[in-house]
């Protein structure tokens, strides 16, 4: 008999809050580049979104550059010649960066050392200090 897996789903991002715009993309690729307007910038305000409060929280503490301080993550996805699979991209980057957040981190419990452990360190330390000791000037 096997035991059940518990598996936490995250929430998916809403298309209607996700704000998309077309730009012209950076870097080579010769006419195309300079004349269609493939790259897609994705804006998502993380502040007004449906998320629970506690993931939006999560995502605001992020270090991340992408994420302004009006608390808007902006995505710019450029990798694809079409804008439909920029658009995808940055969707599958947006969705990614909120499953990151959506398990709150484990609360760390401080544990005591074990009496062998710390038997060990201390047994260390004097072998090294026996160590350093025979390293000075002999005396008769």
């Amino acid at each position: 008999m096997t035991t059940p897996v518990h598996v936490h789903a995250t929430p998916r991002v809403n298309l209607d809050e996700v704000e998309f715009s077309a730009i012209r993309a950076q870097g080579a690729g010769g006419q195309n580049v300079n004349k269609v307007s493939s790259a897609v910038h994705l804006r998502y305000d993380i502040r007004a979104s449906s998320l629970p409060d506690a993931m939006k929280a999560r995502l605001l503490a992020l270090r991340d550059n992408r994420i302004t301080l009006e608390g808007v993550l902006v995505i710019k996805a450029q990798t694809s010649r079409s804008q439909e699979m920029n658009r995808a991209d940055a969707l599958l980057r947006l969705q990614q960066l909120v499953d990151s957040v959506a398990m709150p981190p484990r609360e760390r419990r401080p544990t005591k050392p074990t009496r062998a452990s710390m038997r060990r360190r201390l047994d260390g330390k004097s072998r090294r200090g026996e160590i350093k000791s025979l390293r000075g000037p002999v005396r008769d």
